[in-house]
């Protein structure tokens, strides 16, 4: 298998779907303003599914962030631990829950589950809109996702350091980064937001 994890930081999610990229910017943020203790590695997920197999059958401890339906006002933050992570149900919490959710369920039925799986999850405002950032009530809740992250690993005996401001580290290339995104992003009447218009169907009205 090769590597054992102490523990595996894990953001899923998608960043060119609006509020579907909490999970990776979370991420980002905690790898910006921590350095993690010998043995937790931070990974950026995205949707990758069973592609991050591996992670997960290595980590002994797996925490997860995410976007999440729960039914509850946009930018909530819930915690879920262990028997409280479905595995495999029939409840979709995320766009991309599905493979990620057969994944575990998979993980367990082998025999290399993690020993113990929290999720942080934000409440989703807006999904659908392509190209499209963390809308306000969900981008403002990054700062205190991170903050429970932290208590999280802390509760496992694996406390993060916090950086100098100075030692800022990025998770991913630059050009990904939250306000580059933003900033480069074109304006509505530029680009289309719910898909690439180039393969969008595009309809003649019929004269009568």
């Amino acid at each position: 298998m090769g590597e054992r994890f102490a523990a595996v930081v894990l953001g899923l999610g998608n960043v060119l779907w609006a509020d579907e990229g909490f999970g990776v910017r979370a991420v980002e943020a905690l790898h910006a303003g921590y350095t993690m203790p010998p043995g937790v590695e931070i990974v950026d997920g995205g949707t990758q599914g069973f592609a991050l197999m591996n992670y997960v059958a290595s980590a002994r401890r797996l925490l997860i962030l995410d976007a999440i339906d729960f039914g509850l006002p946009p930018g909530a933050l819930k915690v879920l631990r262990d028997a409280e992570v479905p595995a495999w149900g029939s409840v979709k919490l995320s766009p991309h829950q599905t493979g990620f959710e057969e994944l575990l369920a998979v993980a367990q039925l082998r025999g290399i589950a993690p020993e113990s799986v929290v999720l942080i999850g934000v409440q989703p405002e807006q999904l659908d809109d392509f190209g499209g950032s963390l809308r306000p009530a969900v981008k403002a809740r990054i700062t205190e996702a991170v903050a429970l992250a932290v208590f999280e690993l802390a509760a496992w005996g694996l406390a993060p350091r916090q950086r100098a401001d100075s030692d800022a580290q990025r998770l991913n290339s630059p050009a990904l980064a939250l306000d580059a995104y933003e900033s480069g992003r074109p304006s509505e009447a530029e680009a289309c937001r719910v898909g690439d218009a180039r393969v969008l169907i595009q309809r003649t009205p019929v004269e009568h």
